[in-house]
């Protein structure tokens, strides 16, 4: 245990580094209008002075009412200044202040959010009984099963469009857009809700299991306690371990809520904050971004403090119940990601032959066997898009998951420095990041890179700690600094050789889901620009054919849902293969220079 004067030091860094990236969030927010790669000018001329010429004097005049002719400091003094006084500024194109537009879309938003919650809580619950059950019983688990992987594999944006195909097209039971009573919550909750269930209600479950492997357990049955007064303790002894994780799960609502209200034309305040980057609206844009900020930063905290209540004493005290060890890693589970490997393998190599951008073929022209996905309402053919599409999203989800080792090596070694950051950056999902990236450098593919990036590190990060803690615990790591052995030597010889293979086999299996990311920025329009053939571009020009030309969707869904069962699938392989310590055994084999059970020997 720490002593006092250690805990207070710790105590004061976290809050330093909590502190300082919350302000580096706002800082860029409040400075949007000078960072802004953008030239709102001619838009605001067109909104508000369409009389007028395109003359340098109109132009400064309009510079000179935005703001734009001050330095940084003055634009993000005023903002903070107005923002104190519960004045978010006005719209830049209607010039109405944006704060009672902003607190309506953000109404219309948590309701949205608080259905889709509730979706994802009944998913969760059905995915959990059965382990209850076994764990009962005494039965081991044998993992939360297909349903819950696959619903898992879909992702939000894709199964709303599914869900509007099916549910309001052709059965015609639910409306299609628009937010007019509770029948148009139903489809965007489900969409929001039903992947977000699935996983809270596949880590619950493994939780769950874990916890009747515990040896308390089987001493409180002998004791005589009910079925009943266990299944709640062992709830109590699961929810604190996975409760971080849930409560990334419902911030990451806040990101996938832009794509969903964007399909069901919803008026929230995603859809208000992406139409706000379209438009560069910068005002209603930094308010809505920041009121996603809030609602992100406020989940994360409240799931904090929940394990921190649920874990209670035992948490202050250092005794809480070590899990049981369990092997249930088989070989047959890798066959799912095999299979989805090899047909994406097979899409990816039949498209590259093909040219994806040529209009050669019959608008929205049906399958057949010379164009096996059809082609788009261009002519082009979509098979050759979606291969292309796969080298080009994947590509870069490569490069993206190499970025985001290597700062989440760098970060993750300094584990109190870096508790801010990380914090911050789980609070920003990949949209949201979208969105001020597309601000700055405008739409783009390495726009979109750097936005997946900025969001994506900080898992890796939280790794690295974790697993640099527990190097740094190791006897002999701590005997180090007494022999007079530097930080950064044993940074270096001692911690970072343990560290480096874990972290980076889990940044290449984020490479699939990072490429889903990047598809969802695309199809929001915060990605690569037309003709380029992403996945996400592709399904997003497809969608409004949806009804006349179902394949112009498949094809890009297909590449989706095969690339999102491959994530799905690698993540579940290295949650439940146990996790092993590397072994970094100090000797003369290992490191040529004096070790450290010498270095002992010789004091």
């Amino acid at each position: 245990m720490l002593s006092p004067g250690s805990w207070n030091t710790a105590f004061w860094k976290t809050a330093a580094s909590r502190t300082l990236a919350l302000g580096a969030v706002v800082v860029l927010i409040g400075i949007l209008p000078w960072l802004s790669g953008q030239s709102p000018e001619y838009t605001i001329l067109r909104a508000r002075y369409a009389d007028r010429e395109a003359t340098e004097e109109t132009l400064a005049m309009i510079r000179a009412e935005l703001g734009l002719d001050r330095g940084p400091l003055h634009t993000l003094l005023a903002w903070a200044g107005g923002v104190l006084q519960g004045d978010l500024g006005n719209s830049w194109v209607t010039n109405t202040p944006v704060g009672p537009g902003t607190l309506s879309s953000l109404a219309v938003s948590l309701t949205l959010m608080g259905f889709a919650v509730a979706v994802a809580a009944v998913m969760a619950a059905c995915l959990c009984i059965r382990d209850v059950v076994r764990g009962l019983n005494g039965i081991p688990a044998r993992g939360s099963g297909a349903a819950a992987a696959a619903l898992t594999a879909v992702p939000e944006f894709l199964l709303a469009a599914m869900l509007l195909v099916i549910g309001a097209v052709w059965l015609g039971w639910f409306p299609p857009y628009g937010w007019d009573g509770i029948q148009s919550a139903v489809l965007p909750a489900l969409a929001m809700g039903l992947p977000a269930g699935a996983l809270i209600g596949r880590l619950l479950a493994d939780a769950v299991s874990a916890a009747f492997a515990e040896q308390w357990v089987a001493t409180w049955t002998m004791a005589g306690a009910g079925r009943r007064q266990v299944t709640a303790a062992v709830f109590r002894r699961a929810l604190p371990s996975v409760t971080g994780q849930i409560a990334l799960v419902l911030v990451g609502l806040t990101g996938e809520a832009v794509a969903v209200e964007k399909v069901f034309a919803i008026p929230g305040l995603g859809r208000a904050v992406l139409g706000a980057a379209s438009a560069q609206d910068i005002p209603a844009l930094q308010a809505g971004v920041l009121a996603l900020l809030a609602l992100a930063v406020l989940v994360g905290a409240l799931g904090a403090a929940a394990r921190r209540l649920l874990l209670g004493p035992a948490l202050r005290s250092g005794t809480v119940p070590a899990p049981g060890s369990r092997e249930i890693f088989r070989r047959r589970e890798a066959a799912v990601p095999l299979v989805a490997a090899g047909l994406l393998a097979v899409i990816v190599v039949a498209g590259l032959v093909r040219d994806p951008l040529v209009s050669e073929h019959a608008r929205l022209a049906a399958p057949s066997l010379a164009l096996p996905f059809g082609a788009d309402a261009s002519g082009r053919d979509l098979l050759a898009r979606v291969g292309h599409g796969a080298v080009a999203t994947l590509g870069t989800a490569l490069l993206v998951a190499l970025a985001c080792l290597a700062i989440g090596l760098v970060i993750g070694l300094f584990p109190l420095a870096a508790t801010g950051p990380i914090e911050v950056a789980n609070a920003a999902p990949p949209i949201l990041a979208g969105l001020i990236v597309a601000v700055i450098t405008g739409p783009s593919a390495h726009g979109a890179a750097i936005a997946v990036t900025v969001a994506s590190w900080a898992p890796l990060a939280a790794h690295t700690a974790a697993l640099a803690q527990e190097a740094r615990a190791r006897p002999y790591v701590r005997i180090l600094p007494v022999l007079g052995v530097g930080r950064i030597r044993v940074l270096w010889r001692y911690v970072l050789p343990g560290v480096l293979a874990p972290v980076f086999r889990h940044a290449m299996l984020q490479v699939p889901g990072i490429a889903l990311a990047l598809a969802a920025l695309g199809f929001l329009g915060l990605g690569p620009r037309p003709p380029a053939p992403g996945w996400g571009l592709v399904l997003a020009e497809g969608i409004n054919y949806v009804e006349r030309a179902p394949w112009a969707v498949a094809a890009p869904a297909s590449a989706l849902v095969l690339a999102s069962v491959l994530a799905v699938s690698l993540a579940s392989l290295s949650w439940e293969r146990p996790r092993r310590w590397p072994v970094v055994e100090p000797g003369p084999v290992d490191y040529p220079v004096e070790s450290p059970a010498d270095a002992i020997l010789k004091a």
